[in-house]
């Protein structure tokens, strides 16, 4: 597999060189646990040069919705503590309390995780000003304009208070998939934004303002891992070692067109390309970062970049690359 990789690696490198990424890691596991992982580039060029190594640690962004909070409230339905058309109130009794008949109260946890709500996609609450506890206060109490169904930050930020109570512990507190952490060396991570909100580069703190805002870790964002610890993720999720059996497999359900309990599943002109089989999972982060799962070939794989510094603001390509990378791999697979 490692000629693979290596093959596959090769417009990941012409972007490198280009400038449209600082670097990246790319990594291939399969059910067995056999893996091949490629990498390069810089984890950051802006004020300072540092080089990219295999162990450098990435800022997951969105990939902590399937990673962290997706398997988090899976856990929690098979230890029979919540169940997936459980109302949102029924666990977040204070969820616009003054009004009992808000419609904020009847969604389920199972229209967070396939993103069947009213709420807007994101909304800039970190602008605001409030400390992490005035913030979930906000976010409950808000009467929220209603919307057609969209992938939307706010469902999950929902499912991270819901985590909170059920667990009785802050997210930041809470188990991480193996090797991943809400709190990573800067030295040893990946840089991300210059944000004009902070005034500085984003290092070793989550590059989400909101989850930023919400106290490090959230529902959406916060997870930070390496190359090996997404693949360890995967290989995890291919052989039912995170969840029981029968609520793993609900993964590669479709609950919609495009959507499963928190994944996206192969659609038309999705990530992860056209070449996997039908049945393929996968979900992308903002920063450059992305994992895919492809049952009926037995692999995971995903692709790491930092393609967010030192600005969101240029074309990185990221879009294009992704699916090209997932085109390579399951041709040859």
């Amino acid at each position: 597999m490692q000629e693979l990789i290596d093959n596959a690696f090769k417009p990941i490198a012409a972007s490198i060189s280009l400038g449209k990424i600082p670097g990246a890691q790319l990594g291939i596991i399969n059910k067995n646990g056999v893996r091949a992982v490629a990498f390069g580039g810089h984890a950051q060029i802006s004020p300072i040069s540092r080089s990219l190594n295999r162990e450098t640690i990435f800022d997951l962004a969105s990939v902590t919705k399937v990673m962290f909070t997706t398997i988090a409230i899976l856990d929690e339905v098979a230890k029979g503590n919540i169940a997936l058309d459980d109302t949102l109130s029924k666990h977040i009794p204070d969820l616009r309390q003054y009004d009992i008949a808000a419609s904020e109260r009847n969604i389920t946890i199972e229209q967070c995780l396939t993103h069947q709500t009213f709420f807007p996609a994101v909304e800039p609450i970190y602008s605001l000003g409030l400390n992490p506890t005035t913030m979930r206060a906000y976010i409950l109490q808000r009467e929220w304009a209603h919307f057609e169904p969209r992938y939307s930050d706010i469902n999950f930020l929902m499912l991270g208070i819901l985590l909170e109570r059920v667990r009785k512990t802050p997210l930041i507190e809470q188990q991480t998939p193996r090797g991943t952490t809400f709190s990573p060396n800067p030295l040893e991570t990946a840089a991300t934004e210059f944000c004009t909100w902070r005034d500085r580069i984003i290092c070793g703190e989550v590059h989400d303002e909101n989850a930023y805002a919400f106290g490090g870790a959230s529902g959406h964002a916060g997870l930070f891992g390496n190359i090996d610890n997404v693949l360890d993720f995967g290989f995890n999720i291919l052989n039912s070692k995170l969840l029981p059996q029968e609520i793993n497999q609900k993964l590669f359900e479709p609950r919609t067109s495009q959507r499963t309990l928190g994944f996206e599943i192969k659609y038309e002109n999705w990530s992860g390309g056209q070449a996997c089989s039908p049945h393929t999972i996968g979900h992308t982060g903002f920063t450059g970062t992305g994992i895919w799962i492809d049952p009926e070939r037995e692999i995971a794989w995903s692709l790491l970049t930092n393609r967010v510094h030192p600005s969101r603001h240029s074309d990185s390509g990221i879009i294009g690359l992704r699916k090209e990378i997932g085109e390579l791999i399951c041709s040859q697979i």
